[in-house]
């Protein structure tokens, strides 16, 4: 839809041409009808061409009140079909600029009921009445005027086609918004963006994720700077499950440093780790810590910490595992760092990280700490210390096998271990 600004620029170019002819121009007492569209127009009275060029003069300052007054002192009912039809057009102006929209209709619809219009001019003020019922919000009078110009339109163009669709959108009419979308953008060669917008929502709206992604591209290539449409279209290629392509928008994205937001951050670091560039994903959630455009959580932390362990940098994890287990409520992520220590052979720190774990409870696994502590010990040779360890670990399904078995090492190695007097 034109917006006002557009309209007034449009009917500005209209006015200077209505005064290239001049009073002194026009012969006096001639007076005419309806005209063809290749026809000159019909002359007009040296009164009332004053009175009309005097109100386009003072509608031109945006002096409304003398340009209503000009016309005002014309007597309509004397005025030949083809003036009256351009006083009307002049009181239709006078309205619109002063967005009294339902005035304005009114005069567009007395300069086409005087019959002083050709084809083409009583095609164009339909046009616009239909315009300004949807300035009003009144969509279904707009789209039925607009169905109405359409019947007798040979060749409607893509602007037309968008106004109709946009109504029926306002209406939720999206069956019948759609293909008059559609044609808009198919009948230019660079359709509007907005054009594309409406026909890309209508698209997602039914879940036609693949037709979405042609228009998504061509909005990226219209406003490479508007980071939604590059978010859209990674989000379209994680619905088609193409998570490879989804993260090459969203690599894009964040070259060009659109992506700043937290939200932003961690979808492009959960992509990174899904398609298997760990290493990658560590580095941009750090470096979004570094420069505050991540808001510093438990969540945050657990996932460069899972970044860190999956690219096998395991002394990188700790100090996100660490952060996270500070702030977390429960102890699971102190146990969860218990175990990178353990592929790290740090024993003391197993069991230090342990310690406060249990501490914290609220455990979802707490045969898994009690195993770790068990091996923890078990390494320090400290066999005693971890057998009752490894006996509660075996009082769970998921931990039984792997505790039975260190228990059974354990027994076997106290038992070689020769005893001394005061143990016999």
């Amino acid at each position: 839809m034109r917006t006002r600004r557009e309209f007034m620029v449009a009917f500005a170019a209209t006015l200077a041409l209505a005064t290239t002819v001049t009073v002194a121009q026009l012969p006096s007492g001639q007076r005419g009808s309806g005209h063809s569209g290749n026809a000159p127009p019909p002359a007009i009275d040296v009164a009332t061409a004053k009175a009309i060029n005097t109100a386009i003069e003072a509608l031109n300052a945006n002096k409304y009140a003398e340009a209503q007054s000009a016309i005002g002192a014309l007597k309509l009912d004397k005025l030949s079909p083809y003036e009256r039809s351009k006083v009307e057009w002049i009181l239709f102006s006078i309205a619109y600029a002063q967005d009294k929209y339902a005035d304005a209709r009114g005069h567009l619809e007395g300069a086409i009921k005087a019959g002083g219009l050709n084809e083409q001019e009583v095609s164009q003020f339909k046009y616009q009445i239909a315009q300004l019922y949807m300035a009003e919000d009144r969509w279904k009078e707009g789209a039925a005027a607009l169905e109405e110009w359409f019947e007798n339109e040979p060749n409607p163009n893509a602007a037309a086609h968008y106004l109709l669709a946009a109504a029926y959108y306002q209406l939720e009419d999206y069956e019948r918004a759609l293909p008059a979308a559609e044609k808009a953008i198919k009948l230019v060669e660079k359709p509007q963006e907005n054009w594309i917008v409406l026909v890309l929502g209508l698209y997602l709206q039914r879940e036609r994720y693949q037709d979405s992604v042609p228009l998504l591209k061509q909005l990226i290539e219209l406003s490479p700077d508007k980071k939604e449409y590059w978010l859209q279209l990674s989000a379209v290629y994680v619905q088609l499950e193409d998570y490879a392509y989804a993260l090459a928008v969203m690599q894009l994205a964040y070259g060009v440093g659109l992506l700043k937001e937290d939200a932003e951050l961690r979808r492009l670091a959960d992509l990174q780790l899904y398609n298997g560039i760990p290493y990658r994903c560590g580095q941009v959630l750090e470096a979004a810590i570094e420069h505050n455009t991540v808001n510093v959580d438990e969540k945050l932390y657990e996932t460069i910490a899972n970044c860190w362990i999956a690219a096998g940098e395991l002394d990188k994890a700790l100090a996100p595992l660490t952060r996270e287990a500070e702030l977390s409520s429960g102890g699971d992520a102190y146990v969860r760092l218990a175990e990178v220590q353990v592929q790290r052979s740090d024993w003391p720190s197993v069991q230090a990280a342990l310690e406060r774990g249990i501490g914290k409870g609220q455990l979802k696994d707490p045969g898994a700490a009690q195993l770790f502590m068990g091996i923890a010990l078990y390494n320090e040779r400290k066999l005693a210390e971890a057998r009752p360890w490894f006996e509660r670990a075996q009082a769970t399904e998921r931990h039984r096998q792997t505790a039975k078995s260190y228990l059974l090492l354990i027994g076997s190695q106290l038992e070689a271990v020769p005893r001394s007097d005061g143990d016999r």
